[in-house]
């Protein structure tokens, strides 16, 4: 089994190696090497994607309600901004000073995330308002 491995890895060798010596195997390397001008370019939307969004609008309220309630939890709850303070107030108190600089930085971005976590959740009560207005934007299409 080996011999036939190393014997099918040679004939490859030699096969790419003859290829790109040839003329022919320099246009193929170098075709192949440059993607073609459709691969490259996307199709631009046709949309704003209003149908999509106002499909999805009830998975996203559902989301950001269940990481916000975990977020302002108490310190029992998994991932709550209370716990974290808890782990970093242990942290400094056993004198781990790297640890608590590690955690308070999670915390801070913790902190931050419960704002936008409230900002989308206007923005969405928004969208979910013109989806009613507009037939769950079909329309839009």
């Amino acid at each position: 089994m080996d011999v036939r491995r190393r014997r099918r890895t040679l004939l490859a060798g030699l096969a790419t190696a003859a290829l790109l010596v040839s003329g022919t195997g320099a246009a193929v390397a170098e075709t192949s090497a440059t993607p073609a001008p459709t691969a490259m370019a996307k199709a631009a939307p046709k949309g704003d994607g209003a149908k999509a969004l106002c499909k999805r609008v009830p998975r996203i309220e559902r989301r950001i309600d269940r990481v916000l309630k975990r977020l302002e939890g108490g310190a029992g709850v998994k991932g709550s901004i209370a716990r974290l303070e808890q782990r970093v107030d242990n942290a400094k108190k056993a004198g781990h000073e790297e640890i608590a600089t590690y955690l308070q930085d999670r915390l801070t971005f913790r902190k931050s995330l419960v704002t936008t976590l409230q900002q989308r959740q206007k923005d969405l009560a928004g969208v979910k308002t013109w989806c009613a207005a507009h037939d769950d934007g079909k329309a839009a299409s």
